[in-house]
């Protein structure tokens, strides 16, 4: 399921960004790929839960640090994607 999510992540930070390219209202893309971006990391935490929960200590030891490593690194970016149109926006605003 968090693979799922973390497309539909990926394909409304496009979309996102997309939209503001053409210069369309972009924000409910961007609340969509923040909104799967916390589904991503709900879900995956959901999944390392239940392998805690059979005791399969070794899908743990093996995947765990490594993948902690990744949504840590994939969901600042997927923050920063989504927030670089309002910065711009905010930008030109301000000049």
């Amino acid at each position: 399921m968090w693979f799922l999510f973390g497309l539909i992540a990926i394909a409304a930070t496009c979309v996102n960004l997309y939209l503001y390219a053409l210069g369309k209202n972009y924000k409910l893309a961007m609340a969509m790929g923040l909104s799967f971006t916390a589904l991503t990391l709900a879900a995956d935490y959901s999944m390392v839960a239940d392998w805690v929960q059979a005791e399969d200590w070794s899908a743990l030891s093996d995947v765990v640090p490594i993948m902690s490593t990744a949504l840590w690194v994939l969901t600042i970016i997927s923050i920063l994607l989504n927030i670089i149109p309002l910065l711009l926006e905010f930008k030109s605003t301000k000049e």
